[in-house]
Order: C-alpha cells, then structure tokens, then sequence
C-alpha cells in the first residue's frame, strides 16, 4: 500500500461521493461508500445512524487518543450552478462539484491518511477516525451524538477546508431570539410606547456594543441583528417586534457568559438563546500538532466559520485541503492537486507527531 495508490482511491471515492445525493440527515447512501472503503482496505468499523468510524489496529487504552473527523454530508445546491453539481467533472486540474471542496476532500483525504498508519505498531498516539452525518445542519446524529461511543478523545484534527494552514482557533456561535415590546394600537391614534419605533434605539444598542474581551486568534466577538419581523395589518400597530442576533464568540468567552451578558445588558424586553452548545475551540500553539505544522512551513490563524469544532470540549485543529471560501458556491470544486498535498501534509504531520 503506498500514498500514491492511497491517494488514487481517495479521488475516485470522492468522485462517488459527489455523484450521491448527501444532503443533512440524507446520508445513508454515502455512508454505504464510505463502509465500501473500510471493507476494501480491511479494516473493522462500526457504523451508527449514517456516522462510520474505526480505530486504529493496535489501539492501547494507556496511549492518549486522536481523532480524525470530516463530514459527508452536503448543503442543497444553491440556483447559481451552471455544472451538474451531482456529476464529478474533472476539467483543469479541477474536480467539481457538490460537496468536493466542503468537506469531500478533506474526508477522503483524512480517511487515507488513516488507513495509511491503521496497521503501524508502536504509535504514540491511537487513531479514531469518524465520517460524520449532519454536520451542515448541526443535527442531532452528527459527531456530537458520537463522543458517547467513541473512545475518550485527547486531541483532534477537523477536516475542513483551510488550504492546509493551521486553523488553532474557532467562533463558536449562539443565535438568540430577541423581542421589543410596544402598546398596541390603531394607526389612526396617537401612540407614544410605538414597538417599532422602539426598536430603532434597541438595534443601534446592538450596532454600537462592543464585548470587552478581544482574542489573539480570533479579535473580537461579533454580534450580528440578521432577521427582524413585526406587524401583520397597515393600520395596526404591533405590540412586539421580534428580532434574530447571531453572535460569533471567540475563545475569550463561553457561550453561556455570552448569554448572561446579553441577558443583563441588552434593552430587548426579552433575549432567549436557542442552543449554547455550539462553542468556540482552539489548541494551544504549543502543541506538538502546531509545533510540528510550523515546521513545515503552514501558517497559522483563527477561523471566523462554525464546524463540529463546536461539539468537543478536547483541543482541536481545524485543516483541510480546499478553500474555506468556495464551501457552499455555485459549480464548487477543489483542485486535484489540493488533495494530493491533503494526504502528503496529513501524513508527514503525523508522522512527526505520532511516530515513536
């Protein structure tokens, strides 16, 4: 088994990936491919709901634990697409289409990698590797319903795209649903308690609020009014107005002081957060993981996009082949040569990490 036959069979999975349908809690189809793959190579696996995972041959329950994670399922496909993006085309140097770059080269990538040093003896490190379901919609099926199942995780490395630099920081995120409170009334008479107009003064609170604790990886805290939503006649004045905050934490906060801030501070008559669980992450710089990274000439920085960093309370790496930027985009792709250099770095990482 080398890394060039590795990498062949890592593409051309792929290309079967893209050519199944994978959409959030759709992923039963994809995860028969991914099955298809421990089979070949084989190597033992358990599969729960549309989750597949393995550990490594010699797994010793006195080593500390690393876990390789990716997600195969997909967003819909925006109306932007001039490609089948269904169809795998390969043109340029370039492989298009729906979930190629977000998260299918880095899963493919990482699940080489792992097959790669699946039968090495004497690691310092044991190896888990899940391909996850619902990482797109934050389901409830997805890694987080995992770590319960999995041995006990030390460290990990995420696969999303990040040109292979080293994400060591991640925003967590926490939407909140808020509410401005008025008099109700006809338009026809005065109202001076106006929900409405209200609300002009509650939005330039949010617009000028600055949270104190800024972050070396990731700056500062960004909150965000995305959805605002009142009145249902012309000549009714509403009683409430509802708005939608979505606010990205760096690591200097958890989620729940986010909350508690917001809930003492903001002048909504009411602000409710829908999850907290969703958290920022990161991994100290000094990190044998980081360490060896910068070694190798990757850079490092602090990601401002939500993966399932999210659900794990261990350090974590988020790095990947592909580009964050085309996740999600009309005619998606990543390049060939990106997945080459995935498995190339995944591998020599570990091997600087890992190896005895």
């Amino acid at each position: 088994m080398t890394l060039e036959k590795l990498t062949k069979d890592a593409i051309a999975l792929l290309k079967n990936l893209i050519e199944t349908q994978s959409f959030s809690e759709e992923e039963e189809n994809t995860a028969l491919l991914i099955e298809g793959w421990f089979n070949e190579y084989e190597i033992p696996f358990k599969r729960t709901k549309n989750n597949i995972w393995a550990t490594n041959k010699y797994f010793d329950e006195s080593k500390p634990t690393l876990l390789l994670n990716s997600h195969h399922d997909t967003v819909h496909p925006n109306s932007k697409y001039t490609n089948d993006p269904f169809k795998a085309i390969v043109k340029d140097g370039k492989l298009y289409g729906l979930g190629s770059n977000d998260a299918g080269g880095c899963l493919v990538s990482l699940i080489a990698t792992f097959t790669n040093f699946y039968a090495q003896e004497n690691l310092k490190y044991n190896l888990v590797i899940v391909a996850s379901a619902e990482e797109e919609n934050s389901g409830n099926n997805g890694l987080n319903s995992m770590l319960p199942i999995i041995p006990h995780i030390d460290v990990a490395i995420v696969g999303e795209p990040t040109l292979m630099n080293l994400a060591v920081a991640e925003k967590g995120l926490v939407v909140f649903d808020a509410q401005v409170d008025g008099t109700p009334s006809h338009a026809a008479h005065p109202n001076y308690n106006n929900s409405i107009y209200n609300t002009i003064e509650v939005l330039q609170w949010f617009k000028d609020f600055k949270f104190d604790k800024s972050s070396d990886a990731l700056g500062d805290v960004k909150m965000t009014v995305t959805q605002i939503n009142a009145g249902s006649q012309h000549n009714v004045v509403p009683g409430h107005v509802d708005l939608v905050v979505d606010v990205r934490v760096n690591d200097a906060y958890s989620n729940q002081e986010i909350a508690d801030i917001l809930q003492e501070q903001s002048p909504c008559s009411k602000i409710t957060p829908r999850s907290l669980r969703l958290n920022s992450s990161s991994i100290s710089t000094d990190h044998d993981l980081v360490k060896a990274g910068i070694a190798m000439g990757r850079t490092t920085y602090g990601s401002p996009t939500l993966s399932d960093q999210s659900v794990l309370s261990c350090q974590s790496l988020k790095l990947g082949p592909g580009d964050s930027t085309r996740s999600h985009s009309a005619d998606e792709f990543i390049y060939l040569a990106e997945i080459e250099e995935g498995i190339e770095i995944y591998v020599e990482l570990l091997n600087r990490v890992i190896k005895k």
